[in-house]
């Protein structure tokens, strides 16, 4: 019997028009959508489903990739598709707590909307940055960072891609010292803050503000954290983990290596992209990854998964 872990993509992943089907198709995904704007005071179809200048902001990306998310997973559980695990990239991880129980669908979308203005007014337009180097392992990257003040890791990605983040002067010279050091590629990325970085500090501390007031509730399956790639069975510590992650590493390579030591086998990536999916076919290639993004994912991964189950 396979052992499935449900995933979903962080910030970067959303696109117009994602979840308009799911929209159009079932009621469940129809009522998270229209509950969202009602929370929110958004129009969350217009927002996910129209080409628009906002989707991008930070401050509205988190929410409209939540909806998105929890509302495709909702019809995967109620389709009789349930994980034994998840795990969410940085704002996944939200996801990730709700499928698993912790957190409802809207106290994790008023959440993640609140978490996004704090963290687009957490630093400053063009004081923080953040980098994708390709070509070396977290240890290699950890030499250099180490020796500069204001520059860490956010992402462990997978092999051979870690992204760097921190003051902008500190990113500059952390990849001009990779670059010498043997790094194939350094990428600027386009984003508009350091997440994951010290700068976001405060904001963490913000957020753990925000979070005190809402309620939890015990998990019916573990999820895995990004602060320490470890499963999750307390929902205590959730508040915590999650305040820190703002300004944390995301250890998804390491989440990964954990899940499939656990005995996962099988992945579902839930949401718009394969940004994951691709991460993890570097990390292992004896596990199976499936991407339910559009409702005709929906029956297609149900039956590949059943036969092969």
């Amino acid at each position: 019997m396979s052992k499935i872990a449900f995933i979903f993509p962080g910030q970067g992943a959303q696109k117009a028009g994602m979840g308009k089907d799911f929209y159009d198709t079932y009621e469940t995904s129809r009522q998270i959508f229209d509950q969202a704007s009602q929370w929110l005071s958004l129009d969350m179809k217009e927002l996910c489903f129209e080409e628009n200048d906002r989707l991008d902001l930070t401050e509205y990306t988190q929410a409209a990739l939540v909806t998105t998310c929890l509302a495709i997973e909702q019809v995967m559980e109620e389709k009789g598709l349930h994980p034994d695990v998840t795990a969410g990239l940085s704002l996944g991880e939200y996801c990730a707590i709700a499928a698993a129980g912790g957190m409802t669908v809207k106290d994790a979308i008023t959440t993640v909307r609140k978490r996004g203005i704090l963290m687009e007014q957490a630093v400053p337009a063009g004081q923080g940055s953040m980098a994708a180097v390709l070509g070396m392992d977290g240890a290699q990257i950890e030499a250099v960072t180490d020796s500069i003040e204001g520059v860490g890791i956010a992402n462990y990605n997978c092999p051979g891609q870690i992204v760097i983040t921190g003051k902008k002067e500190a990113v500059e010279e952390a990849s001009l010292k990779l670059k010498e050091a043997g790094a194939r590629r350094i990428l600027p990325l386009n984003v508009s803050g350091p997440f994951h970085s010290e700068m976001l500090t405060e904001a963490g501390k913000e957020l753990g503000r925000v979070l005190e007031k809402t309620e939890l509730s015990p998990l019916k399956i573990p999820y895995v954290t990004n602060v320490t790639a470890e499963y999750i069975t307390d929902i205590g510590k959730t508040k915590e983990l999650l305040a820190k992650q703002i300004s944390s590493s995301v250890r998804w390579q390491q989440s990964v290596e954990n899940m499939i030591a656990q005995g996962i086998d099988t992945f579902v990536e839930i949401g718009p992209g394969k940004t994951l999916a691709g991460f993890i076919k570097k990390i292992s290639r004896d596990v199976r990854i499936f991407n339910v993004q559009t409702v005709e994912d929906v029956d297609k991964v149900l039956a590949e998964i059943g036969r092969e189950a």
